[in-house]
């Protein structure tokens, strides 16, 4: 599963941890977050990330 980078604050999403202080469980991949999700450190929206290699 892919990585994505916050481009604000450089957090990285991994599918594999999750976001579970967020309610996001492990394996979650990026594109099944909720619309609404946002960057757990600086508050942007998934608009604001990219995908990383």
């Amino acid at each position: 599963m892919d990585k994505y980078l916050c481009t604000v604050c450089d957090w990285v999403y991994d599918p594999e941890k999750g976001d579970p202080e967020n309610g996001i469980a492990p394996g979650t991949p990026f594109e099944e977050l909720p619309d609404d999700y946002t960057c757990p450190l600086c508050g942007v929206g998934k608009d604001m990330f990219e995908k990383i290699d």
